[in-house]
């Protein structure tokens, strides 16, 4: 279940978009995919006795890269992305979607093989610049089944110059 709604951003003159997204559980499979995948063959992703000799008490277990937290984030999103961006740049006389720019990020916890994820969130034009193109930031603030935060993100999309 997703649930979206407009608040006033007291910061600007443009409204603000939260959302919330329907949760994911991260498996071992996940994890081991893709360190595979992206070739994060580190000791902290790949060998189990490394983990157990050098890591905190707390993280002598397989644990989830950050770069896949994100991706779990921005996939989370991505089913209602075109409504927020369709809902925050209402009447900006905005163009085509022309990327992702930049993406700023905190890990805050570890994330663990049977945890499960969902993000809450919220979407805000950043700025337009001088030569047309808007940028809108979306806050992910990723959150486990224990309502704590494990990793918070901004990503940051550009928008085309409007035709005229």
């Amino acid at each position: 279940m997703t649930q979206e709604q407009s608040n006033e951003n007291p910061n600007s003159d443009y409204p603000v978009h939260q959302f919330t997204t329907a949760c994911r559980t991260i498996t071992e499979t996940d994890i081991v995919n893709f360190v595979n995948l992206v070739g994060l063959h580190e000791p902290y992703f790949i060998d189990m006795e490394f983990i157990k000799k050098n890591m905190s008490a707390e993280h002598q277990r397989r644990f989830a890269p950050a770069p896949l937290v994100i991706s779990v984030g921005m996939g989370l999103v991505a089913s209602q992305i075109k409504d927020v961006f369709d809902k925050v740049t209402k009447g900006q006389n905005a163009g085509a979607l022309a990327g992702l720019v930049e993406i700023n990020a905190r890990a805050l916890a570890g994330v663990y093989p049977g945890d499960t994820l969902r993000v809450e969130g919220d979407a805000r034009i950043k700025k337009r610049t001088n030569n047309g193109y808007l940028l809108v930031d979306i806050k992910h603030i990723v959150k486990n089944q224990k309502d704590e935060v494990v990793l918070e993100f901004i990503e940051t999309a550009i928008f085309d110059p409007p035709d005229d």
